[in-house]
């Protein structure tokens, strides 16, 4: 019983957080430009599903703060589209503004998108990327969903295998997630990655978690 109140306790945060990021995300009009300064290491943010770049201001403006410049896709919008299209979305804007020695943060679904990146034709300008609450081998409640963006989240999904089975890239990459994650009962592991499992639970609020700054610090030094 003790177990299942602490898993009903994070999801009431995780989604208390979402409705608050969600809002604030909505009122917030600021120029993306403002936060792409800094000479330090380049940072690329991808959002998840249904997530617009404002989702992540959060952690964008720490990671600003220590001076790295912080690049996002406006062009990914709610990022319901498919992985293959939102990563030449994402490989389109790294050539167009000349980014080199790229650390990708993501979120869900945007994990997704940054391997897919990662093993493509500007692999080389990418050090690495930290992950947070990915499904990298899918999730088994996928099938239970009506919407097309979300069903592509199954472990049978083309994409989700075919990225699966390319290993290379995994060691450039760091798998952050929660002892519980509603929408990812599998969790998060990387095989080859530097998986880091976390003492809390939730898909979304864990992005609030230090661990993720320090992780991202440290990639990016």
């Amino acid at each position: 019983m003790r177990r299942v109140l602490q898993r009903v306790w994070w999801w009431a945060r995780d989604y208390a957080y979402v409705g608050l990021r969600q809002a604030g995300a909505f009122f917030d009009r600021r120029d993306p430009l403002q936060l792409a300064v800094g000479e330090k290491t380049p940072i690329l943010l991808i959002p998840g599903v249904y997530e617009t770049w404002q989702f992540l201001l959060p952690l964008a403006d720490r990671i600003a703060e220590k001076g790295h410049p912080v690049h996002v896709v406006d062009g990914l919008r709610r990022n319901r589209g498919t992985v293959l299209d939102a990563a030449k979305l994402v490989e389109d804007y790294v050539r167009g503004h000349d980014l080199h020695d790229v650390v990708i943060v993501a979120h869900s679904k945007g994990g997704l998108i940054g391997k897919q990146v990662m093993v493509g034709p500007l692999s080389e300008r990418i050090r690495g990327m930290v992950a947070v609450a990915t499904p990298f081998g899918g999730s088994t409640y996928a099938r239970l969903m009506f919407a097309r963006s979300l069903r592509a989240f199954s472990p049978r999904d083309s994409t989700i295998v075919s990225l699966g089975e390319l290993l290379e890239a995994n060691a450039r990459i760091v798998s952050i997630y929660g002892a519980f994650d509603p929408h990812i009962p599998q969790r998060s592991e990387l095989a080859g990655a530097e998986n880091i499992m976390l003492p809390t639970g939730g898909h979304f609020r864990i992005l609030t978690e230090p661990r993720v700054l320090e992780e991202v610090l440290t990639l990016a030094e």
